[in-house]
């Protein structure tokens, strides 16, 4: 089924440096672009991290130092990526937990502001782990019925990522053919930030969502506990999520 789209969506995949958000580097990005009329653009593009690649990233991406020494630092290429991002509904695998948020901060180190919350997230891991419980490759099998060829490559999981959520939409007549659903559909909670570490609850408060102050009132405990918002900022917190915070810190003081 191809998608219904009333705005273009991007498809993404980062391949990195490791897992660590606000430590870790992109060492390559591929992005698929289908605008509404059925036109698709593809790019890839790798990276230089200014970082070593430690051994156990390039045993999953196979991408060495050598394989990046010669390309652009992510700063070079950034203002141009969130141009081609702007104005698009956002896809990817698993890309809700780790590829916005990683995206996001490698986007705030290179100084380019892009809002993410103007961009609906559709993460087809979501859709797969509530109907099936997989792994990309199981899912592209299982939905496209053939093998992932080139796995952990960027471009070969923003392809199969793509083919997968056309194959999801054809499989299940009750997931929805649109974008405002599927977003509703595979968001695991309303966060304020991109890491979930703040969440709204049914009043429209943000809420803490880990640490010893789980589950309370984000506004409540920085009124109560000065010392806490001086934590969150000189800790390994990703700039989004200290955004956040600060935010709801100056509206306290109002």
């Amino acid at each position: 089924m191809e998608l219904n789209l009333k705005k273009p969506i991007i498809f993404f995949d980062l391949e990195t440096t490791g897992i660590n958000i606000t430590h870790d580097r992109i060492v390559e990005i591929s992005v698929i672009k289908i605008m509404p009329n059925g036109e698709v653009t593809e790019r890839t593009r790798r990276v230089n991290p200014g970082m070593p690649i430690p051994p156990e990233a390039t045993a999953v991406h196979h991408i060495t130092d050598e394989d990046v020494a010669n390309e652009p630092t992510f700063k070079m290429i950034a203002k141009s990526l969130a141009q081609m991002f702007l104005g698009c509904d956002i896809a990817g695998y698993n890309s809700n937990r780790f590829d916005v948020p990683m995206l996001d901060q490698e986007f705030r180190r290179a100084g380019v502001d892009f809002d993410f919350s103007a961009a609906r997230m559709i993460d087809v891991q979501t859709i797969f782990h509530k109907k099936e419980q997989r792994t990309l490759e199981a899912a592209y099998r299982f939905y496209c019925s053939k093998p992932l060829d080139g796995a952990h490559s960027a471009l070969a999981d923003t392809r199969a990522t793509y083919e997968v959520l056309k194959a999801q939409l054809d499989r299940y007549p009750d997931l929805p053919n649109d974008m405002d659903k599927l977003a509703d559909f595979t968001t695991q909670n309303r966060n304020v930030d991109l890491m979930g570490r703040l969440i709204y609850d049914e009043k429209k408060r943000e809420i803490i969502n880990f640490g010893k102050y789980k589950g309370k009132v984000a506004e409540e405990v920085l009124a109560s506990d000065p010392g806490y918002y001086g934590w969150i900022m000189s800790g390994d917190f990703a700039e989004n999520t200290k955004a956040a915070f600060t935010r709801i810190k100056l509206r306290t003081k109002k």
